[in-house]
């Protein structure tokens, strides 16, 4: 067959590890043979960040911006330990987190729902689409370590430098550490906005909590913020639609979660989002079965696998041992861009094999031919599962196709 023709390219931003290894298969094994596949590259692999001082990661978000929609392979946010094994220059910050600073986007993340795999909360029959906050937090955040006599302050000064506030963070009578972190009200903006436009395009209620009642300035402006805008900009259209926005508290929304059936958007906090988008797709079966795409207020779009870098696989890939390693969601970083960028141009053949990809992974799957971490998962009648290779899973997902 003559090969799918793209016009216009997708930002492609390797990773690391096992999930790098796969990247290329997938590339090999299940899109070069049917499209002409068109990328503007940017190594985002650690030794590459580091050897650029991480400009690469910057260079590839404004590439985003100018193209449009971009797909990422999982990478290594270094700690100490990572430091040392790889002789890093210094300990650079998550590449995800400059992105979506970059972007101003917001992350929804979703299950891949398989016919076969049962959910270990036995009542989410529905999907939970969890929406994380992209900006702020932790993940923007200066640290410092701190002696014991020394006094930290939380200090406020205006554009001329002149102080306005000062407030004792703690006084240190042992070793210890302190941590600041900040968020603008733009930024909280375009997060509600983009999660009451999601719910409405998906006819699912709005759920967000926060703890307003700890932090009564930093989490009650999110609360504010929220309801604010609901209020204002979506209250009716929500009620035309049948769907509904919640605030509580984040823990009676956790509490609330595990009683639902699912059907829901749930919108995170940044660090609330990438702890709670690991437990629910752990739930629905495997972090290897939840896909994500992140997304600016102008409409651009970054896909990528919720998943790490599978180094422990790794590891053992470089012995030359055969591993049996997920691929799904990085499977579907690549049909979530190449379905938008079909989209985008109206490119509707580029769209359908995307689609088709998909299909074809699902019913691989569904006929009993998966990776080793589904095998427990899986339960369908007359179908006896078959634990495949890292690399045979692929070449069994490209016959289907």
């Amino acid at each position: 067959m003559p090969k799918i023709a793209m016009n216009v390219p997708v930002v492609e931003m390797d990773g690391d590890e096992m999930t790098r290894v796969l990247w290329g298969w997938i590339k090999e094994l299940l899109i070069e043979p049917f499209v002409d596949l068109k990328t503007e590259y940017y190594d985002l692999g650690l030794v590459n960040r580091d050897a650029t001082d991480d400009a690469v990661t910057v260079a590839s978000a404004e590439a985003t911006k100018k193209w449009g929609v971009a797909v990422k392979c999982a990478t290594i946010t270094p700690n100490a330990q990572r430091v040392e094994e790889y002789g890093l220059k210094k300990m650079w910050k998550s590449p995800n987190g400059t992105i979506r600073r970059i972007l101003d986007g917001t992350v929804f993340r979703a299950p891949i729902l398989v016919n076969g795999i049962m959910p270990y909360v036995p009542g989410w029959t529905k999907p939970i689409v969890l929406a994380r906050h992209a900006y702020g937090d932790i993940y923007n955040s200066v640290e410092a370590a701190v002696e014991a006599g020394q006094t930290a302050y939380l200090v406020v000064e205006d554009g001329e430098g002149r102080e306005l506030s000062r407030q004792v963070v703690h006084k240190f009578t042992s070793p210890g550490i302190v941590q600041g972190v900040h968020n603008v009200d733009e930024s909280i903006a375009s997060f509600a906005r983009s999660c009451f436009n999601y719910g409405l395009e998906h006819k699912l209620p709005v759920w967000f909590g926060a703890k307003d009642t700890i932090s009564k300035t930093y989490d009650h402006r999110f609360k504010d913020i929220f309801n604010d805008i609901y209020a204002s900009e979506y209250a009716q259209k929500f009620e035309e639609a049948g769907i509904y926005f919640l605030y509580t508290l984040i823990d009676d929304v956790v509490a609330r979660v595990m009683r639902s059936n699912g059907g829901i958007l749930w919108a995170c906090k940044n660090y609330d989002g990438d702890v709670m988008s690991d437990m629910v797709a752990t739930a629905y079966g495997s972090l290897g079965l939840m896909r994500s795409v992140l997304v600016s207020p102008d409409g651009k779009y970054e896909f990528e696998a919720a998943h790490g870098t599978v180094t422990r696989h790794y590891y053992r890939h470089l012995k030359g041992e055969e591993t049996s390693t997920n691929s799904v969601a990085t499977i579907w970083a690549w049909t979530g861009a190449l379905a938008k960028r079909g989209e985008l141009d109206g490119n509707a053949a580029l769209t359908d094999y995307a689609k088709r990809l998909e299909r074809a992974t699902l019913q691989t799957i569904e006929e009993g031919n998966m990776t080793g971490d589904l095998i427990p998962l899986f339960r369908r009648e007359g179908v006896t599962p078959v634990k495949l290779s890292s690399r045979a899973f692929l070449e069994e997902i490209a016959k289907k196709l």
